[in-house]
C-alpha cells in the first residue's frame, strides 16, 4: 500500500514538474515577443490556460518572475563556467572570453534581459501596486552571480592569506561592472561588443594602474 502511494506521489510530482516546464516555456515565448510588457494574461493565453491556473502554479507575477529568473540565470552561469574552463592561450584570454559570454547572452536575448532587469515603464506603477517590484527581485540575481563568480575565482586563483574575502569582493565587483556596462551598452550601442570586451578586459587586467593622468600624477586616482 505504501509503495503504491509513493509511486502515485512520484508520478504526480513528475507530471507537475513537466507542466511547470511547459508553462515556463510558454512564458519564455511571450517574454521574447513582448519583453518587459509581458503580462500574466498573455502568458496564460499562450499556454492555453486561464490566469487562475497560472497563479495556481506560480502564486503571482513575482513567483513566475523568480522561476524564469532561476531558469535563465542557471543557463547563464553554466555558460560563464564553460567560458572560464575553456582552453585559452593565457588568463587574459579567458577573462575576455568570460566577459564576451555574458555580453553575447544579453545581446542575443535583449527582451529576456529587459524583462528580468527593467520593468515596463507604463506598467511599473500598476505592478508595484500589485506587490511586484522588479528591482526587488532582480537584486538577488546579481548577488547570486557574484557569489558564483567568487567561488570560481577562489577555486582557480591562488590569492594567499585572506583569499576568500578577496574572491568575494572581486566576484561581486566584476558582476557589478559587467551588469552596469552591459546595461548601458545594450541601450546605447556606442561601440561593438568586441571593443567593449577589449576595454573592460583592459580595466580588469590593471591598465588603470598604468595610465598617468593629464597633469602627470603617478596614477588616475
Amino acid at each position: 500500500m505504501e509503495t503504491g502511494t509513493s509511486q502515485r506521489e512520484d508520478h504526480q510530482q513528475e507530471a507537475a514538474a513537466r507542466r511547470r516546464k511547459e508553462l515556463l516555456e510558454a512564458a519564455d515565448r511571450v517574454v521574447l515577443r513582448d519583453g518587459p510588457e509581458a503580462s500574466m494574461n498573455a502568458i496564460a493565453a499562450e499556454a492555453g490556460i486561464t490566469k487562475p491556473i497560472l497563479y495556481r502554479h506560480f502564486g503571482d507575477k513575482g513567483g513566475l518572475y523568480r522561476a524564469l529568473a532561476v531558469r535563465h540565470t542557471d543557463a547563464l552561469l553554466a555558460s560563464l563556467r564553460n567560458a572560464l574552463d575553456a582552453p585559452a592561450p593565457d588568463r587574459r584570454g579567458r577573462v575576455a572570453a568570460t566577459l564576451d559570454t555574458y555580453l553575447a547572452a544579453i545581446e542575443a536575448r535583449p527582451q529576456v534581459y529587459r524583462f528580468l532587469m527593467h520593468p515596463a515603464d507604463q506598467g511599473q506603477q500598476q505592478e508595484q501596486e500589485q506587490g511586484f517590484d522588479v528591482g526587488h527581485h532582480s537584486a538577488p540575481l546579481l548577488r547570486r552571480m557574484g557569489d558564483e563568480l567568487a567561488k570560481v575565482i577562489a577555486d582557480r586563483v591562488e590569492l594567499g592569506p585572506g583569499g576568500e574575502e578577496v574572491a568575494r569582493i572581486w566576484g561581486h565587483g566584476i558582476v557589478g561592472m559587467m551588469h552596469a556596462a552591459g546595461d548601458w551598452w545594450l541601450r546605447e550601442r556606442p561601440c561593438s561588443r568586441e571593443r567593449l570586451v577589449h576595454h573592460l578586459t583592459d580595466l580588469l587586467w590593471g591598465r588603470l594602474a598604468l595610465v598617468d593622468d593629464r597633469i602627470g600624477a603617478p596614477g588616475l586616482f
